[in-house]
């Protein structure tokens, strides 16, 4: 009678792999079921690999653009509103020189004066908008505040005005000289405050009195092939016509002049703060056509991604009825498997001993 060893062992360690392998298995399409998407498209897509990448860079660059756009879409609008508000205050002083056209008294050239004051301080605090930590009206100075306010005490433009009445009439606007300024020389004298305005370079007024803006506009990509202006600055000729107007309105109309020295002051504000209306309004009109190129770029870039995406999913995703359904059958794989792992390991000869 011959005899031989005989064990189990072998049978274990199959049962042991074929879980490990059902295991690993469950866990891919565990995840194939939260994800919707292969858990290894290399393994399944193959040589098809290097197209669903292509088409996953091309869908960032679309996705990385839209982000911008909606960015750039809400600094326009909130540019919009800071110009808005300017155009809304030069309409507001306006009206109120008409209706006060032709007036002595003082009480009412008094409260002209506060609406000038009013409206520099709109104008000081609309100029300065941000969104996002950026000034909005900087231009590419964008950490810098743009306007500086007349209206602060030690302000250089505030200075710089009182010095240039000075060195021309030879007195300054509390003396009672003021009475005997003809419409002639203050013409002369507004023709003068206009130059130095409107004076582009560095070291002019503009640029060291009132403004730390850049006259360079931020732009945007709203697409592969298209770059926008997203951006104005406080330099236009539309904002420094507003500051020149309502400053000589505000310096100079309720002084003590004669009443036609006055109507020159008043007729001359009038024709700037129209200058600065008809320059914001066309600022405004700029940023619209930006903001209708984003909104049409916004419209391309969603239908393009929308493609992609779909190209992607018919290469990547899963059926997720088929992923239930082997999930489910490698839970029974693996309850059936535990089991007869136990069953092998109890048998043994010293149990029939």
């Amino acid at each position: 009678m011959k005899t031989s060893f005989v064990s189990n062992m072998t049978m274990q360690s199959t049962m042991l792999r074929t879980i490990a392998e059902a295991q690993k298995e469950l866990m891919a399409k565990q995840k194939e079921t939260v994800t919707g998407r292969h858990a290894d498209i290399g393994a399944v897509l193959g040589a098809k690999t290097a197209r669903t990448l292509n088409l996953h860079r091309d869908l960032q660059r679309l996705e990385s653009l839209l982000s911008t756009n909606s960015l750039t879409t809400q600094r326009l609008a909130a540019s919009q509103e800071a110009l808005g508000q300017i155009s809304e205050a030069a309409n507001s002083v306006m009206e109120n020189l008409v209706s006060f056209s032709g007036t002595e008294s003082q009480d009412q050239l008094d409260r002209t004066k506060e609406t000038f004051a009013s409206a520099i301080s709109l104008f000081t605090n609309a100029a300065n908008t941000s969104f996002s930590g950026e000034y909005l009206l900087s231009g590419i100075n964008t950490d810098v505040m743009p306007v500086n306010d007349y209206l602060d005490s030690g302000s250089t433009a505030k200075a710089t005005f009182d010095q240039a009445f000075f060195d021309f009439f030879g007195f300054d606007q509390s003396d009672a000289q003021v009475a005997s300024i003809s419409a002639d020389d203050m013409n002369d004298f507004m023709s003068e405050l206009e130059t130095m305005f409107m004076d582009t370079s560095p070291t002019g007024t503009w640029a060291t009195d009132w403004s730390n803006a850049s006259d360079q506009n931020m732009t945007s990509r709203i697409s592969n092939s298209e770059v926008i202006q997203s951006s104005t600055n406080a330099n236009t000729d539309g904002m420094r016509m507003f500051a020149l107007g309502t400053v000589i309105g505000y310096e100079l109309l309720n002084l003590g002049l004669s009443a036609e020295t006055r109507k020159a002051v008043s007729d001359t504000s009038l024709a700037y703060i129209g200058s600065a209306i008809t320059g914001v309004d066309g600022d405004r009109t700029t940023l619209g056509v930006s903001q209708a190129r984003v909104k049409q770029a916004t419209t391309s870039l969603e239908a393009q991604s929308s493609i992609l995406s779909n190209s992607i999913n018919s290469l990547e995703k899963v059926d997720t009825n088929e992923t239930a359904t082997r999930i489910t059958t490698l839970e029974t794989q693996l309850e059936l498997a535990y089991t007869l792992t136990g069953r092998l390991q109890n048998m043994s000869l010293v149990n029939y001993l």
